[in-house]
């Protein structure tokens, strides 16, 4: 399933460090602007406390864990829509990505130059600068898409007269209600749009309407609160923009994927009074953004985590683990990971009559255990 999510912001705000945490992988993350040229790209696994429960109860040869895929894109700058800071090819490589994880610096550090207007120039922190300047951009890039796009239709519907235009009704409503948003410097997904009109613009791949997630790279003093006043002002401005936003601090995460043994990591995060790391929580986030959602397989030889869209059914999730399993299903067999821990088992899973069968209408609800049968002839 290739879905992945673009780390985007302004360059040294910390956009490579959280990748290099989140992957464990290097990637470059030296002091200064267009250190990142290519975009990296790592698989992170997703950390599920119910498949590690899963494999408690089975015992299993093999664990397998859903994962993410992240791509961490260079930095852009005032007049990337121009093609200033090799920005067309940074615009391009978002346009590729389903979801974008926009990394905002909220924090202070004088050794470490802060740029928005230009490579070369060191301004102050400001997150709501820093997002307007991104946004801008985003939003020419996509005023940009769709004047290219109206230049075809406006063809089309001359060269075809009325009937070309019933077929655009949708497309040309849509456009009404987003260009004024572009203009504005605003993003496409504020837009209120009906499903026939999102479908009509979904080929344009607009920047802007992709779901978006608000990463605040903050200080080590800020942890133990997850806020400061930086990060107050973007929470303001998410709300406004339909997003969502977490906290992270790069520097302590980036400490934290140095270490291998999980007691030590349990003991470093709850010495700044954290649970669970911020990545963790970056990674879950991004999954339910782009729609996911995970179904189990249990047994001695593996547990493992798969990957559907939300609403799909027994059948399209069959179709996951192998293709034959979708053409010749037959029924699953399902039961929760919640019942699994009520219960300890399958067998008494079936004696308190909560093993269920479900058919191909049956849609698969985030957390399933299942198990399917199917018949392929030849």
């Amino acid at each position: 399933m290739k879905l992945t999510c673009g780390i985007v912001g302004l360059p040294n705000v910390g956009k490579s460090t959280i990748f290099s945490a989140l992957t464990k992988t290097p990637a470059a993350a030296e002091n200064y602007p267009f250190c990142t040229i290519d975009p990296n790209i790592g698989v992170v696994d997703l950390p599920d406390e119910r498949l590690d429960f899963m494999a408690s109860v089975f015992q299993p040869k093999k664990k397998i864990p859903a994962s993410v895929d992240f791509v961490d894109i260079a930095g852009l700058i005032k007049g990337a829509s121009k093609g200033d800071g090799l920005g067309n090819q940074f615009l391009a490589n978002i346009r590729e990505t389903t979801v974008i994880a926009h990394v905002v610096r909220c924090f202070d550090n004088p050794d470490i130059m802060h740029v928005r207007d230009g490579s070369k120039a060191d301004v102050p922190v400001d997150p709501e600068s820093d997002i307007l300047t991104i946004n801008y951009e985003l939003a020419q890039a996509d005023l940009d898409t769709i004047t290219k796009r109206q230049e075809k239709v406006t063809k089309a519907i001359r060269a075809m007269g009325k009937e070309e235009e019933k077929k655009f009704a949708h497309y040309t409503s849509a456009i009404t209600k987003i260009k004024p948003l572009l203009q504005d410097g605003r993003s496409a997904r504020l837009a209120e749009l009906t499903d026939d009109e999102k479908a009509a613009i979904y080929d344009l791949h607009l920047l802007t309407v992709k779901p978006q997630l608000f990463v605040c790279n903050i200080d080590e003093d800020s942890i133990a609160s997850g806020t400061n006043k930086y990060v107050e002002t973007v929470k303001k401005i998410a709300t406004e923009e339909k997003s969502e936003v977490i906290t992270i601090c790069g520097k302590f995460e980036a400490d934290l994927a140095d270490i291998s043994d999980e007691n030590d990591r349990k003991e470093f995060m709850e010495s700044v009074g954290l649970k669970e790391s911020g990545l963790t929580v970056l990674a879950r986030q991004v999954y339910h953004l782009m729609g996911l959602r995970t179904f189990f397989t249990g047994g001695a030889d593996e547990c493992r985590a798969w990957t559907i869209h939300a609403g799909d059914k027994a059948p399209q999730a069959a179709g996951v683990i192998h293709t034959d399993f979708e053409k010749g299903f037959i029924k699953a067999e399902a039961y929760t990971v919640d019942d699994l821990r009520a219960y300890g088992s399958e067998a008494k899973i079936k004696e308190a009559g909560k093993y269920r069968q479900e058919g191909k209408e049956y849609v698969v609800q985030d957390g399933d255990v299942l198990f399917f049968k199917f018949n392929v002839t030849k």
